[in-house]
């Protein structure tokens, strides 16, 4: 028995630094993970795409781990990096973008992300787990932004 838990997000916000700065990071897929909290494992898998392995998290009595490879492809003309998931990797497939504008004196940032999580559960507990769920990952995706504000030089 299996549970499926769907997560879409999307944020925007402005920072002090060049969109070129801003691009540099959030393409280098390595140092933009190092933002993200939790991750306990990214493996390079070549191509492009790379496997995140999240630290367990603790849900009531249950303890649950996140994996899942997704293949980005970056576009500095466009200011984009967008991501696709890498089919039969972990539990999880995740889909997103950033797009990265210059505006007169900061760049205005978006970012979207997709996913859907497959759990070890039974369907009954969709109800109880999967807003726990969501709002564990919201949080982790809040505080990477609140790391990669800091690393940008603040809001603008």
């Amino acid at each position: 028995m299996t549970l499926l838990v769907h997560l879409d997000l999307g944020y925007e916000f402005d920072v002090k630094a060049k969109a070129r700065e801003v691009f540099d990071v959030l393409s280098d897929v390595p140092t933009s993970a190092s933002f993200f909290p939790n991750v306990e494992h990214l493996v390079d898998l070549g191509g492009g795409a790379y496997r995140w392995e999240m630290a367990k998290i603790g849900i009531a009595t249950l303890s649950l781990q996140t994996v899942y490879a997704s293949r980005y492809v970056a576009n500095r003309t466009r200011g984009t990096v967008v991501w696709e998931p890498v089919k039969g990797e972990g539990n999880a497939e995740v889909s997103g973008d950033w797009r990265i504008a210059p505006q007169k004196n900061s760049t205005h940032i978006e970012l979207r992300i997709q996913g859907d999580l497959t759990l070890p559960l039974p369907a009954l507990m969709k109800l109880v787990v999967s807003p726990l769920v969501q709002k564990e990952f919201s949080q982790m995706v809040e505080q990477y932004i609140a790391n990669l504000t800091q690393r940008f030089g603040g809001v603008a």
